[in-house]
C-alpha cells in the first residue's frame, strides 16, 4: 500500500497519467480487496485455508508481474485490481489460520510479531519504494513483491496445515457483484466528475447507479437466513460509532498519502527516496502511538483516548492547511509526526471498542464487516479528496498564454504541468502549478480537518467509555493494532 504512493509521481511522469488516472491506480486494489475480502474469508474456510492462501499470494505474485511489466496506464490499473484479489485472500487468511497454530498462552505472541511485521512494511514501503526508483524504472515496486509471495507460498506448502470450518456461510455470489459493482461505479463518478463535471449525465448516471446497487446489497443482506455482511451487528451501538470513528481515521489517512508524495517531489523537489524517508514522521507518530493505546485506554477509557485522537488528527490538519509553498520541510515533518499521533491514538482504541462491543460468537463476522467498512472509507477518501484536489488545482492553475493542448496537459497534475514547464521554458508556469497544488493540498486538508473535528464531537457525546483489560472475554489489543495496520 505505501510503496505506491512514492511512485505515483514518478509514473505519473513516464505514463502521463492524470491525477484521476493515478487514483485509479491506488483506487482499483482497494475497491477489489474491500469487496471481495468477506467472500475470501468464507471460501477459505469451506475449501481450506491453507489452500486458499497459497492461491492469494499466487494471484497476487501474478498481478505484481503483470503490473511491472505493464506498459500503460490502463494495464497497471488491471493489474493493482488483480493484486487486490490476491490481498482480498490473504488478509482475512493470515489471521485466521493462528488459532490452528497456536494455543490460547501463544496466540497474544503470534498476533505481535504479526503487529510488528505489519507495521514495519509502513516506513519500509517508501523508504524501499524510494530507493528502487532512483536506481531502476517504475516496474521494480512491483516486482518487489515476487520473491516476498514465492517466499510465502513456500512456506504454506511446507509448514502450514490445512484447516477449514465447514459449517460457515456460502459465498453469496449476487451479494459479492452487488459489493464490487456498487463500489466501483460509486468511485467511478466521484474521480471523473471534477473533470466532466458533476452535472454530466453520465456521472449522475453511475453514480446513481452505484447507490441502487449498494441498497440492493443492504436490502439483500438483512433477509438472508446467514449473510455474508451482517447488517444487524450495526444495532450495537458501540460498535457502530467505533466503526465509524475509525472508517473516517482510514478516509483521512489514505487521502492524506495520495496528496502528500507530488507535494514533496514536484513542489519541494525531492526524488524519490528522499520523498520516502521524508514520509518517515508519520509512521513513527502512528507506531508510538499505537504501541501506548492500550494503557491510556485501560487508564482513561476508549471514549476519551478516540475522542482525543481524532482531536489531535484535526489539529494536524489544520496545522497542515496552513502550508505555503515556502514552507520548507520542517514545518511539514511537524504537522505529519502529530498527524500519526493522532492516528494511532484514534484507530487502534476505535478498532478494538467495536469488536469489544459484540458478544464473543459475533466477534468473527464483527471483524470482516469492521475490515469491509473500514476499507471502503479509504477508497473512498483517495476518491473524493483526490478529486477535490484536482478540481481545486485544475482552477487555481494560470495556464495563460499556452496552447490549448498544452494547458490541458498541465491541468491533469502537478507533475504533468512542470514536464510542460519545462519544456516550454516557462517559470511562471511551475510556479503557478507548485502555488494550485498546495493551496488544493491545503483545502483537502481542511475537509480533514472538519470531518475529525465532527468524529471527535460525535465520539464525546455518544461513544460508550469502556476500559479495556485483558481477559478471556476480551480481545487482545494487539489484534486490532494488527488488522489497523493492515
Amino acid at each position: 500500500m505505501t510503496i505506491l504512493n512514492v511512485a505515483l509521481p514518478t509514473m505519473a511522469a513516464d505514463l502521463g497519467a492524470t491525477t484521476g488516472r493515478q487514483q485509479w491506480m491506488a483506487d482499483s486494489y482497494v475497491v477489489v480487496f474491500a469487496a471481495l475480502m468477506l467472500p475470501a474469508g468464507l471460501l477459505g474456510d469451506r475449501f481450506g485455508r491453507r489452500r486458499m492462501l497459497i492461491t492469494g499470494l499466487g494471484i497476487f505474485l501474478a498481478g505484481s508481474v503483470v503490473g511491472a511489466l505493464a506498459g500503460d496506464v490502463n494495464a497497471v490499473i488491471v493489474a493493482r485490481a488483480v493484486m487486490g484479489v490476491g490481498g482480498a485472500l490473504v488478509t482475512p487468511l493470515a489471521l485466521s489460520v493462528l488459532p490452528s497454530l497456536f494455543g490460547a498462552d501463544e496466540r497474544t505472541k503470534a498476533v505481535g510479531v504479526i503487529s510488528a511485521a505489519s507495521a514495519l512494511g509502513l516506513p519500509l514501503g517508501p523508504i524501499i519504494g524510494g530507493w528502487l526508483l532512483n536506481h531502476f524504472w517504475w516496474g521494480s515496486v512491483f516486482l518487489v513483491n515476487v520473491p516476498m509471495a514465492a517466499i510465502g507460498i513456500a512456506a504454506c506448502v511446507l509448514l502450514l496445515p490445512e484447516t477449514r470450518d465447514p459449517s460457515s456461510p456460502q459465498v453469496d455470489t449476487l451479494s459479492t457483484a452487488f459489493t464490487a459493482a456498487g463500489l466501483g461505479a460509486l468511485i467511478y463518478a466521484i474521480i471523473e466528475a471534477p473533470t466532466r463535471g458533476w452535472g454530466d449525465p453520465l456521472v449522475l448516471g453511475v453514480l446513481g447507479t452505484g447507490v441502487v446497487l449498494l441498497a440492493g446489497l443492504v436490502l439483500r443482506e438483512r433477509r438472508v437466513a446467514r449473510p455474508m455482511l451482517d447488517m444487524t451487528l450495526l444495532g450495537h451501538r458501540g460498535f457502530l460509532l467505533n466503526t465509524l470513528a475509525a472508517t473516517l481515521v482510514m478516509f483521512t489517512l489514505s487521502g492524506l498519502l495520495f496528496v502528500l508524495p507530488p507535494y514533496l517531489q514536484a513542489v519541494l523537489g525531492h526524488d524519490a527516496l528522499g520523498t520516502g524517508l521524508r514520509l518517515l514522521p508519520l509512521m513513527g507518530g502512528l507506531m508510538v502511538a499505537a504501541k501506548g493505546a492500550q494503557p491510556v485506554v485501560e487508564r482513561f477509557g476508549s471514549r476519551a483516548v478516540v475522542t482525543a485522537g481524532l482531536v489531535v488528527l484535526a489539529f494536524a490538519a489544520l496545522l497542515g492547511s496552513r502550508t505555503t509553498v515556502d514552507s520548507g520541510y520542517d514545518f511539514t515533518a511537524m504537522w505529519l509526526a502529530i498527524t500519526g499521533v493522532g492516528f494511532g491514538f484514534s484507530v487502534v482504541p476505535a478498532m478494538d471498542g467495536a469488536l469489544g462491543a459484540l458478544p464473543r460468537d459475533r466477534a468473527g463476522s464483527g471483524s470482516g464487516l469492521l475490515m469491509t467498512v473500514r476499507q471502503v472509507g479509504a477508497a473512498l477518501g483517495i476518491a473524493l479528496l483526490g478529486s477535490l484536489l484536482a478540481g481545486t488545482y485544475r482552477d487555481r492553475l494560470d495556464v495563460t498564454g499556452l496552447p490549448a493542448r498544452a494547458a490541458d496537459t498541465a491541468g491533469d497534475s502537478v507533475v504533468a504541468a512542470h514536464l510542460v514547464a519545462r519544456q516550454a521554458g516557462s517559470a511562471d508556469l511551475a510556479a503557478s502549478a507548485n502555488s494550485a497544488y498546495v493551496h488544493g493540498m491545503g483545502v483537502v486538508l481542511l475537509v480533514c480537518c472538519v470531518a475529525a473535528l465532527v468524529a471527535a464531537l460525535a465520539a464525546a457525546a455518544f461513544l460508550p467509555n469502556t476500559r479495556v483489560t485483558k481477559g478471556p472475554d476480551r480481545p487482545d489489543l494487539a489484534a486490532a493494532q494488527a488488522d489497523a495496520r493492515q
